[in-house]
């Protein structure tokens, strides 16, 4: 029964994609008796956690009654008072948590807290699944830096494009509908230069605005090319546009950028591209946990190569476009050695009905 009610609980967080960054998603679920008379989950940063929702959706005084908790409990003060003292004060006789919360702040202190108070407590429920929801959190806390998801999509002799450039479509309206929600659900979306030039694309989430945010919009592009007139800076959207640059930008091309309301960043710049892990640093500290790359081959070779990618999602079509011009979801120098190649793990397969997608996370 453990299993089936922290399921629950999981399912509730889930919920809260793309509306708590960059806190976690949690979901919580009150059994008494073997019955469900509450349940609630983390639904938007700075709001009521999900512990507490789950007091106040309660049907039924909830003394004496399991909590099954997909994050531990907080114990600090943050946007709102700490979820384990609450707990303590309702008389929740035992809690049932997926994983222990990562962040210093917390580690274990929510649980110490609960078992001072005579609170049986329970760890490791479905653990795994908790950490793979959470995964972006989990990066973000303990590093500071966002979780990386490069997507990108081929056809099966592995273009992005033809040889003219053309690349509409190469996937299906179904994969492009998930790359959209992907879109909802990571803080910010990265493209070089190229893509823009190329492209002139929008970068925002084709969803009906009760159902998808859009992600900060974020342009890598070290010499300031950037046309005045791209889409990505007039586009109407309350996520702002990032241009990460470095100091070969004009200084009359950075002025009339942040009068269009772009946030300029300057960073160092390496062999005169922006320094990827330095852009990732600066993200971390504007709170963006998480960035969706969609970047041309040139970025995914080099963001690959600084090692700034967590995770790969290749949507392959069953096409054949051929050209040995035409681009490759990856470019840039390549290695030299196939035993130098990027490997991934934990790879997981989907169809959208005739296209395919390869899911891994890069081992490093």
């Amino acid at each position: 029964m453990e299993v089936k009610y922290m399921s629950r609980a999981l399912a509730l967080a889930r919920e809260g994609i793309g509306y708590t960054s960059p806190n976690p998603l949690v979901g919580a679920v009150i059994v008494k008796e073997g019955r469900i008379i509450g349940e609630g989950y983390h639904q938007l940063y700075g709001g009521p956690h999900a512990e507490i929702n789950a007091f106040e959706n309660a049907a039924e005084d909830v003394y004496g009654a399991t909590m099954y908790v997909t994050l531990e409990p907080c114990s600090h003060y943050g946007k709102t008072p700490p979820c384990a003292n609450a707990i303590v004060e309702k008389g929740i006789k035992k809690v049932v948590i997926a994983m222990m919360d990562p962040n210093p702040l917390v580690a274990g202190k929510g649980i110490d807290i609960l078992k001072t108070n005579g609170i049986e407590v329970v760890t490791g429920i479905l653990e795994d699944e908790a950490k793979k929801t959470n995964e972006i959190f989990i990066k973000y806390i303990t590093t500071g830096s966002p979780f990386c998801l490069l997507k990108t999509a081929m056809t099966l002799d592995g273009k992005i494009a033809a040889y003219t450039g053309d690349s509409k479509w190469i996937t299906n309206e179904k994969s492009r509908g998930y790359v959209h929600q992907l879109r909802h659900q990571y803080r910010g979306i990265m493209v070089g230069i190229g893509t823009v030039l190329a492209d002139d694309p929008m970068l925002t989430t084709r969803l009906d605005a009760k159902e998808g945010c859009d992600p900060v919009r974020i342009v890598v592009d070290s010499r300031g090319r950037i046309p005045l007139n791209a889409q990505v800076l007039h586009v109407s959207s309350q996520a702002r546009t990032v241009i990460a640059t470095t100091d070969q930008i004009p200084q009359e091309k950075l002025i009339a950028l942040q009068q269009l309301g772009a946030e300029v960043i300057l960073l160092p710049s390496i062999q005169g591209q922006v320094s990827l892990p330095d852009l990732m640093k600066a993200l971390g500290e504007r709170k963006i946990d998480s960035i969706l790359l969609e970047g041309g081959s040139t970025l995914n070779y080099t963001a690959l190569d600084a090692g700034i990618v967590d995770k790969v999602m290749a949507f392959i079509s069953p096409k054949i476009l051929g050209g040995s011009g035409a681009k490759t979801p990856v470019g840039g120098q390549g290695k030299s050695l196939v035993k130098d190649a990027v490997h991934l793990k934990n790879i997981s397969i989907n169809r959208f009905e005739e296209d395919i997608l390869i899911e891994g996370y890069v081992d490093r």
